[in-house]
């Protein structure tokens, strides 16, 4: 979603020069650039106005320490006074007594429903157990998809086609209790745009049911009228938090910076892509750092944490340092690192590759066609085939080139880089390593 707001402010760093000391003149130069930057992005102007009077106030004057150039310090200060502008990470507030009603607001499209299913999955993985209540009378097929996700993910579903929405919510705590739900996730109905009739029965409905977390689900491709939206709703209703979704596209990335300065109202949580698992917490100082391309590391090492099983990677670990590595492994482990995210978003997590990658197609990567074309592969093959590669002769590996849409030469390659990886892992389980082949090239 930053992409074009991170290079454009690389390029104005780009230019401070190996200046001793930040001059009034050199700040000036920049901080135009960057107000231009974040205008282009969608941020608010009085956002932007307040952001670059406290960046320059550090900045002028201020001495490069020995460790830091001029354009280092002024990445230092910028990054400081985006987490500032950000706001502190805001978390649910779990208060009182159980079950806990949590509250999703928002318009049409802003993907409500699927906000419920993936929030009903993150609190399940902390030990909660979730029930879900489809209070969208309106939307055609609203209840139906929020009970088709309940079933793929195997949380509950509390619905009611003929009463109306403040009876259905109010209702649903006494279903909770009796199964044993200690969090209720309200899926309220939305508009295209806001109106009165909407805000009365959300008030209604805060009002039956006491919610100790009212979220308003943004979508962040909306730009500065998600600002507007969120005002509006913090009016009537009064917001405890914000979760923006689709931070994925190709929205400028302006109503993140802007929606938490405007309203007062903390971000809790980012939704990253369309699967029930792709839901990150809001962490200021890590989306800061990915706005100014310098990596996410962290959350990049919980993507890992979450996509690998640790007694999978236990059992994977002793099976290479055997050798005994055949290609159903190599299948579950490509497809566990897939699990993490696209190629191109796990390398703009990496420090310093997003400027190294500046201008490079990542969904063309040769890399990327690789992990394609090996599942391919692999998928091709019999279940024999992938356990012991040696029976396959000319004839089994045209059939699999046929199947997978590759040619022989590439099967060769695969079976060339696994046998090479098997002899290396055995090599280090007897201690005999001393350097690492390139069996993972091109």
């Amino acid at each position: 979603m930053f992409e074009s707001l991170s290079a454009k402010l690389q390029s104005v760093f780009d230019r401070l020069g190996k200046r001793g000391i930040l001059r009034e003149e050199d700040v000036n130069a920049v901080l135009r650039e960057i107000r231009l930057a974040l205008l282009e992005a969608d941020v608010n102007y009085k956002v932007v106005k307040d952001f670059v009077d406290r960046v320059r106030e550090k900045a002028v004057g201020e001495e490069i320490s020995r460790a830091l150039n001029p354009a280092q310090q002024m990445i230092k200060i910028v990054h400081q006074e985006l987490v500032v502008t950000l706001g502190e990470p805001g978390r649910l507030e779990l208060k009182g007594h159980a079950p806990y009603v949590i509250m999703l607001v928002g318009l049409q499209g802003s993907g409500k429903t699927t906000m419920v299913a993936k929030l009903a999955l993150h609190l399940r993985s902390q030990g909660h157990f979730p029930l879900m209540v489809a209070a969208d009378t309106y939307r055609p097929a609203a209840i139906t998809q929020l009970e088709v996700l309940g079933r793929q993910i195997n949380v509950p579903v509390y619905s009611d086609r003929t009463a109306k929405p403040p009876d259905i919510c109010a209702h649903s705590l006494e279903d909770a209790r009796t199964r044993g739900s200690d969090i209720v996730l309200l899926d309220t109905a939305g508009r295209l745009q806001i109106d009165e009739a909407m805000m009365t029965e959300l008030v209604a409905i805060r009002d039956r049911v006491h919610p100790v977390e009212i979220l308003l689900v943004a979508d962040a491709m909306t730009g500065q009228e998600a600002v507007h939206i969120a005002q509006g709703f913090h009016e009537r209703v009064g917001l405890t938090g914000l979760i923006l979704t689709k931070v994925d596209g190709d929205a400028r990335g302006g109503a993140a910076i802007s929606m938490r300065e405007v309203t007062g109202v903390p971000i809790k949580f980012l939704g990253t892509g369309e699967k029930t698992g792709a839901l990150e917490p809001f962490h200021p100082e890590r989306l800061a750092s990915r706005i100014l391309g310098m990596g996410d590391v962290l959350s990049l090492i919980e993507r890992a944490e979450t996509a690998f099983d640790e007694a999978q990677a236990a059992e994977m670990e002793q099976k290479l340092r055997k050798g005994e590595f055949d290609l159903e492994d190599f299948l579950d482990q490509l497809r566990q690192v897939r699990k993490m995210g696209p190629l191109n978003e796990l390398l703009g997590m990496i420090p310093g590759l997003g400027k190294a990658l500046k201008g490079v197609d990542l969904e063309k990567l040769e890399a990327e066609k690789n992990l394609k074309s090996v599942e391919a592969i692999i998928l091709s093959m019999t279940a024999e085939e992938r356990r012991n590669p040696r029976i396959l002769n000319a004839s089994r590996k045209r059939r699999i080139a046929a199947g997978s849409g590759t040619n022989v030469q590439q099967i060769n390659q695969l079976l060339n880089q696994h046998r090479q990886m098997q002899k290396m892992m055995k090599r280090l389980g007897d201690g005999k390593m001393r350097g690492l082949p390139r069996f993972l090239q091109g």
